[in-house]
């Protein structure tokens, strides 16, 4: 019988329960809201209190995440006013990221809020609506039970590195590209 050879890894750390985590979705693939909203589907059923805050997406948008939102009493405000490249006022869709920011930092702070959907948000970040040091302080020093997650491409390093766990989107093929537009029950 031979002997084992020693492991070239160390053993994971033990397990242990947080009171809140903090999770990004980011990347260039499809996914990052929607991978959110499974879990606000997932928080919901525990019992939770969820809250979406929207920074981008407009009020205009008919999407079936909202639609679910407003059947499960999920609270949900969409604070943009659609995608930067169609805005016709930047003065005006700037405002209200920097808006979107104040709602979402009031409820981070709340305690009110078992799961916090901070939807687009790295968007608000690389603009420079946000301070990226106003974001990460407000996560870090959040309500002590209140989850969040984070989504959109480009996440700054600075939210990576306050997030307990980061998923990067990577796009290997979309439809788009072949020229098929959005479509209902699967991009919105």
């Amino acid at each position: 019988m031979s002997a084992r050879p020693p492991p070239t890894e160390a053993p994971p750390p033990p397990t242990q329960r947080a009171a809140s985590i903090v999770l990004v979705n980011t990347g260039d693939g499809k996914g990052k809201s929607s991978a959110a909203f499974g879990v606000m589907g997932r928080a919901w059923a525990r019992g939770w209190r969820v809250g979406v805050i929207q920074f981008i997406k407009g009020g205009s948008w008919q999407v079936g995440e909202r639609k679910l939102a407003d059947h499960l009493g999920v609270e949900w405000d969409t604070l943009g006013d659609g995608f930067t490249w169609e805005s016709s006022d930047m003065d005006e869709t700037e405002a209200l990221g920097r808006h979107a920011w104040q709602v979402a930092r009031d409820k981070l702070a709340s305690g009110d809020y078992n799961l916090l959907i901070l939807d687009e948000i790295t968007y608000a970040v690389t603009y420079g609506w946000i301070p990226v040091g106003d974001v990460v302080a407000a996560v870090a020093n959040r309500a002590p039970h209140t989850n969040v997650i984070m989504t959109g491409r480009d996440a700054a390093p600075e939210l990576v590195a306050v997030a307990d766990t980061v998923t990067e989107m990577v796009s290997v093929k979309h439809a788009f590209e072949r020229g098929i537009r959005a479509m209902k029950g699967i991009e919105y």
